[in-house]
């Protein structure tokens, strides 16, 4: 959907984030639409990664936004590190909810490869403002 693809693109161009991601809710959360800072690997079409099983997805399943500066020091789990790599070198991540009618629909994530960073509170908001929007289509 054109809209979501401008809603993720806005976002990255606020954020200066590497990648922007919509997953939709299901069996494995696959990639719907995605915006790619230049340079930036796409994961749409990456399958190795069970989500269902990563400690950030179980966050989100009780609707918390997730916010790590540094993805690296986040967990010691072993499958959440693979996955880092995986994803291009992910350093840091916002991971916010969709939600419609009080329903986990999607997951918004905000990618950071290669170094860590700290996010703004402002760059929070902006994710958790983009996936009311998104919501609100789905």
């Amino acid at each position: 959907m054109a809209e979501i693809d401008a809603i993720l693109m806005a976002l990255l161009d606020e954020t200066g984030a590497s990648r922007a991601t919509l997953r939709l809710a299901g069996d494995d959360f696959a990639v719907a639409n995605e915006a790619l800072a230049a340079g930036t690997p796409s994961i749409r079409d990456e399958r190795t990664v069970d989500l269902r099983t990563q400690p950030v997805v179980q966050e989100i399943l009780r609707l918390r936004q997730v916010v790590q500066d540094d993805c690296r020091g986040a967990y010691d789990d072993a499958a959440f590190q693979r996955m880092l790599d995986v994803y291009g070198g992910l350093a840091a991540q916002i991971v916010t909810p969709v939600v419609r009618d009080e329903r986990l629909v999607g997951i918004l994530s905000l990618h950071q490869l290669k170094v860590p960073r700290r996010w703004t509170e402002d760059e929070s908001a902006a994710a958790t403002q983009a996936a009311a929007r998104i919501g609100a289509l789905l």
